[in-house]
């Protein structure tokens, strides 16, 4: 391990003022201006379908479309004749929707350099919203699929939880690097606690932290990890939200660095500029229970969170507060199109929040123009 930095404290200089209310609480207040505006029902579908909750958006290489990936109209796709992968142009009209009938609850979600879908089965063993899955031998599974809605290759035992190279437990997300490394973040709360790489044809490569019920605070292990994305460098990034922190790996499973600065992040995107996005749907929530007393990051606000990981430390730069930011859970996984829009999926409203950029992002002197 080298160049460790638990970063957490400064976050306060660079994005946010932290005050203190009458009591006693500390609370983040953002001190930069907000250059988005929500938009709700962008989305048009087709009479008597609604979207549930979204879990993942990729920008087309076409820049013309977007891809979501979305829970079959609420939180579940095992009882479902819904196809969970959308495919909309940028004025929100569906174009293409298919994956019916072979996922129960998706989770993590990838469009790679190939043009190719991954999908992540995201429910651990013992959690409800694992367990219909696995009763129609479903689940526990990593899928690539090609654009036609064709499965290509599955990693993993349909229905079948475990660790080891041949298993998942709840794999929560994907991510492939431009040599076709996969990296699988495994898995989603009550799982494995770990990552893990396999090459392209899925030979199992390594794998860090690991094993249920060892959630640790530990350099480069891990609570509950939610998200998983590669910059330019195929350095990864974890969102290890039980512990409120990014971890960033090389693309040996070498850990270079700890952030604190990016509040509890849910769900990641990384863009074409290597800006990072994080969303914050938990900050403030108090969240106790197995398999570990999530940690409640109190004095911290629900949002997104924006850094350019060109800089070394990739010290939060700007600041997006969460529509509705006293709902919580609310904020998980994001997506951003080419023209630098967020679309974020909120868990208690089930529901697609578009943040629209209406002023450019001036990232290298910390404002907004």
């Amino acid at each position: 391990m080298r160049h460790i930095c638990l970063a957490g404290v400064l976050v306060a200089l660079v994005s946010n003022l932290l005050i203190v209310t009458p009591n006693g609480w500390l609370y983040a207040q953002t001190s930069t201006t907000n250059p988005y505006r929500v938009t709700l029902g962008w989305e048009k579908l087709p009479t008597g379908r609604t979207l549930g909750i979204m879990s993942g958006a990729f920008p087309d290489p076409d820049g013309q479309h977007l891809w979501l990936l979305d829970r079959c109209g609420g939180n579940q796709c095992a009882d479902s004749d819904l196809g969970p992968i959308l495919k909309f142009n940028l004025d929100g009209d569906l174009v293409e929707s298919f994956g019916a009938g072979i996922f129960a609850f998706p989770h993590g979600f990838y469009l790679d350099h190939e043009g190719f879908l991954w999908v992540t089965e995201g429910g651990s063993h013992g959690d409800v919203r694992a367990t219909l899955g696995e009763s129609m031998g479903l689940g526990h599974q990593v899928l690539k699929l090609n654009q036609r809605g064709d499965v290509v290759m599955r990693l993993g035992e349909a229905g079948v939880w475990g660790d080891g190279p041949a298993h998942f437990n709840g794999p929560s997300a994907v991510a492939v690097a431009d040599n076709g490394d996969i990296w699988i973040a495994d898995g989603h709360r009550g799982g494995n606690n770990r990552i893990v790489k396999f090459a392209s044809d899925g030979t199992f490569l390594l794998e860090v932290g690991g094993g249920v019920g060892s959630e640790s605070r530990e350099p480069g292990r891990f609570s509950d990890p939610h998200d998983l994305k590669l910059d330019s460098r195929n350095r990864v990034y974890v969102a290890d939200r039980g512990n409120s922190r990014i971890q960033v790996f090389d693309p040996n499973g070498n850990l270079l660095y700890i952030w604190t600065q990016y509040g509890k992040p849910s769900g990641l995107f990384i863009d074409r500029n290597d800006i990072l996005y994080a969303a914050d749907g938990l900050s403030g929530t108090p969240r106790t229970g197995p398999p570990d007393p999530w940690r409640s990051n109190f004095g911290w606000e629900k949002g997104i969170r924006i850094g350019d990981l060109k800089q070394e430390q990739a010290w939060v730069v700007h600041f997006v507060p969460q529509h509705d930011a006293d709902i919580g859970p609310g904020l998980e996984f994001l997506g951003v199109d080419f023209n630098g829009n967020i679309y974020a999926g909120e868990i208690n409203r089930e529901r697609l929040v578009k943040y629209e950029l209406f002023r450019s992002l001036d990232l290298q002197n910390n404002r907004f123009r």
